[in-house]
């Protein structure tokens, strides 16, 4: 299962993202915002970051309207590695070599199909291991240290 989030600014690009991910035969589970009322990225980059971080869901998406809010607020959770792409060779690095386990979009930076294709990419995308795990265990060190 896949979680997606957003804020006001990402309302609109994630409704195009369920309906790709449904056509893709992903099962979704929206965790909000569901109206265009001013609300808080912070709020529901935790809800996404935390579903992933239990397990619940195995990946997220986050939007907001330029993608930096949720990615930094997603990344404070030990753990997450929350990647803000804008294009498709981005969005394949950060499954291939980050192992990103939320892509981060900004709903007032991207179109319906261009968000569609970096979706897309990253969820074919398939993580690399090798040096780059190397590379993710010093992160988690990282954590370890400082996330106390």
């Amino acid at each position: 299962m896949l979680v997606i989030g957003s804020d006001h600014g990402g309302l609109n690009l994630k409704t195009a993202l369920i309906s790709y991910l449904g056509r893709r035969g992903i099962e979704v589970h929206d965790a909000g915002t569901n109206n265009d009322a001013s609300v808080d990225y912070p709020t529901y980059g935790l809800k996404v970051a935390e579903e992933v971080i239990s397990g619940e869901s195995e990946l997220g998406v986050l939007i907001c309207g330029t993608g930096i809010g949720m990615s930094i607020a997603a990344n404070k959770i030990p753990g997450i590695r929350a990647a803000l792409v804008t294009d498709v060779f981005m969005a394949r690095m950060a499954k291939e070599h980050n192992n990103a386990n939320i892509l981060v979009l900004g709903g007032r930076v991207l179109d319906e199909q261009k968000a569609c294709d970096l979706v897309g990419a990253w969820l074919d995308a398939t993580f690399e291991g090798g040096r780059h795990q190397g590379r993710l265990d010093l992160i988690t060190e990282i954590e370890k240290n400082y996330c106390k």
